[in-house]
């Protein structure tokens, strides 16, 4: 039987709604957030597919993780 947690849902549904506030914002910094947390990706294989260098993606990733954080801790 396959168990489904309620709060599991809630913190995914949380996690979109708080993505797709920040692509309003910023939609580079969201795209990071996706090719690394969703796609694996490494810091230098998301600054190669975004066109961008390495250190703009580490300085955009520790802002977007801090406003997410922001955004869903309330």
């Amino acid at each position: 039987a396959l168990t489904v947690s309620v709060e599991a849902d809630a913190d995914l549904i949380r996690l979109d709604e708080a993505l797709d506030a920040l692509a309003k914002l910023d939609e580079r910094k969201s795209k990071i957030v996706e090719l690394k947390f969703f796609g694996g990706l490494s810091l230098e294989e998301t600054a190669e597919v975004l066109g961008v260098s390495r250190p703009t993606v580490i300085r955009q990733w520790r802002l977007a993780k801090a406003w997410l954080y922001k955004e869903i801790s309330g």
